[in-house]
């Protein structure tokens, strides 16, 4: 008997034998024509069983990849894409760098929020910089209140930015920051909003067993 531990191992497991059956096929044949037409029938075939491809841009290019390994790098065809090296395939993608906590100065603003503010000081002097270093100073008030839930002044908030700048931004005169009370009504409204959201789906749910449930009692009263 044929069994699968005696058969050739599967290069991509997710398009079956048949798949790799037919790509075996496409190496084998001579007439370059003829290796062609097997292959864009492969690759129809290969999308077929994986849609879920299809939700991205770049889908047929991923096909005539994966055709290419499947075929171990190993195809003389004409394809409409350049098909990939086994050295492109395994080549490492490079080290992503991550941030060193110890660079972040106040953690509970996090690095995206001081780069803001280091970002702001290479604008011009003007309305526009006044306006962006207002909507930086009222994220910053928000994000300190998610750890903290005490009243905290306007000046905290514009000291730290000026610590955070190296004395480099000047906080608009007059500058006033949306009340505490009234940012940690909106974070509650926004929480309220999503916990709705996240519970709606299981309301559904459990008024469906419920009316099924009903329904199983009627019958049975029925009887």
């Amino acid at each position: 008997m044929d069994y699968n531990t005696s058969r050739e191992k599967l290069i991509l497991p997710e398009y079956g034998r048949n798949v790799q059956e037919m790509v075996n096929t496409i190496k084998r044949a001579r007439d370059r024509e003829l290796r062609n037409t097997l292959a864009k029938s492969t690759v129809q075939l290969m999308g077929n069983m994986n849609p879920q491809l299809r939700e991205s841009a770049d889908y047929k290019h991923k096909l005539w990849d994966h055709l290419a390994v499947i075929a171990n790098f190993d195809l003389d065809i004409d394809a409409p894409y350049p098909l990939p090296t086994k050295s492109e395939i395994r080549q490492k993608p490079a080290k992503m760098k991550y941030s060193n906590p110890d660079e972040i100065r106040f953690k509970h603003y996090g690095k995206i929020l001081e780069d803001m503010v280091r970002k702001a000081t290479q604008y011009p002097d003007g309305e526009e910089k006044d306006e962006l270093i207002k909507v930086i100073a009222n994220q910053m008030k928000k994000s300190f209140l998610t750890w903290n839930r005490e009243t905290i002044s306007d000046d905290v908030i514009f000291s730290d930015i000026l610590a955070i700048s190296c004395n480099h931004l000047k906080i608009p005169e007059g500058l006033k920051l949306t009340d505490t009370k009234e940012l940690l009504r909106m974070q509650a409204a926004v929480n309220n909003a999503t916990n709705s959201t996240i519970s709606a789906p299981k309301r559904k749910a459990n008024n469906k067993k419920a009316k099924a449930k009903k329904k199983v009692q009627h019958q049975k009263q029925q009887k």
